[in-house]
């Protein structure tokens, strides 16, 4: 048999705190009514990270990982690598989350790193792993998980960044076995576009624009497009077409054509985005999780998804998965997933 790369199994962790589409809107100060916040963002509500600091990124990512490891009865002992996705904005900078999750969960055996792609993390960290699994002869498990709650730093008063109003907070994990014999993992693809590279991010904070007395309470919320022309003019131009060239390049590099897809796992966009990428791959609302009532989870997004979609029946042996993602920077990410028994 040849060499395959399986998905053994996923963990979630979500934090108790809910903000309402309601909320959301009066934060607005009228500028976005509730029912717009439905419709057009499709945000009816989602989920925020408590106050009092217990929803860290980094612990989000560990009771993930915990989830995951109960959830597949796995030893920690035989995870081999630990590929964080967790976001930088977490309890202290310049820790590393791979290795706080590896103490935290008792993998004792395993060296881990922390990656970044924004929002596209987890899909390019699911390639990252693959290809570790292949090459090498010595790692056999690789578990991909990390927290996120990005969310914090959203001024709603800020028009330009209702794009970004569905951020929330939240863990996840997923795990990966060499030879597993199902869910196998098959092609990727990712596109990257630097152009954009600094069109959108935190602004206060960094060696450009570092925090002072003057400026601590605008750094709390400072998360903007930084050039919100050339970010949309350019998005407009050329998202779309390079989310379809991730899907197309992923499904021939899997041996597969669109209308294979079974399943589309895709992250939280605005609710117009969504239908028409349903709609011109030729699926139904069966065939995907819109989370409106979850919101943006940055990259847990994807595995929030295929977690919900396992457990409620959408996902069956045979079922043919394209994971999708896009992330600020800019990048855009497809892979594809055939589900059961590697014979199917």
């Amino acid at each position: 048999m040849k060499n395959h790369v399986g998905i053994l199994g996923t963990g979630i962790y979500l934090p108790k705190g809910r903000m309402t589409a309601k909320e959301i809107a009066e934060k607005t100060e009228g500028v976005w009514s509730e029912a717009a916040i439905i419709e057009k963002l499709g945000i009816k509500e989602k989920v925020v990270p408590s106050q009092d600091l217990s929803d860290g990124t980094q612990e989000m990512g560990a009771l993930a990982a915990l989830d995951a490891i109960k959830n597949t009865n796995i030893d920690p002992l035989e995870i081999d690598v630990i590929l964080s996705v967790s976001e930088e904005w977490k309890e202290y900078p310049l820790t590393t989350s791979a290795l706080y999750i590896q103490d935290r969960i008792g993998a004792l055996n395993a060296w881990g790193i922390d990656v970044q792609n924004r929002c596209c993390t987890t899909v390019s960290a699911l390639k990252m792993a693959k290809d570790m699994l292949i090459a090498d002869d010595e790692i056999q498990v690789v578990m991909v998980v990390g927290g996120y709650r990005n969310g914090d730093f959203i001024d709603y008063s800020d028009k330009n960044m209702s794009m970004m109003f569905n951020l929330g907070a939240g863990g996840g994990a997923i795990i990966l076995k060499k030879n597993l014999g199902k869910n196998i993992l098959l092609g990727s693809h990712i596109i990257g576009d630097g152009s954009l590279s600094r069109t959108a991010g935190v602004e206060i904070g960094g060696i450009c624009r570092p925090i002072t007395k003057d400026n601590l309470e605008e750094s709390k919320h400072s998360l903007r497009l930084l050039d919100p022309v050339k970010m949309k003019n350019r998005l407009n131009e050329v998202s779309m077409p390079n989310w379809y060239k991730c899907i197309d390049e992923s499904l021939r590099k899997s041996n597969l054509k669109r209308e294979d897809i079974d399943f589309l796992d895709i992250l939280h966009i605005k609710r117009s985005g969504h239908n028409e990428m349903v709609s011109t791959l030729g699926l139904t609302e069966d065939q995907t999780i819109y989370l409106e009532d979850y919101g943006h989870i940055g990259q847990i997004d994807q595995i929030l998804t295929l977690h919900l979609a396992s457990k409620q029946g959408k996902i069956k042996d045979g079922s043919v998965i394209c994971m999708l993602a896009a992330g600020i920077g800019y990048v855009w990410a497809a892979n594809i997933i055939k589900w059961g028994p590697m014979n199917l």
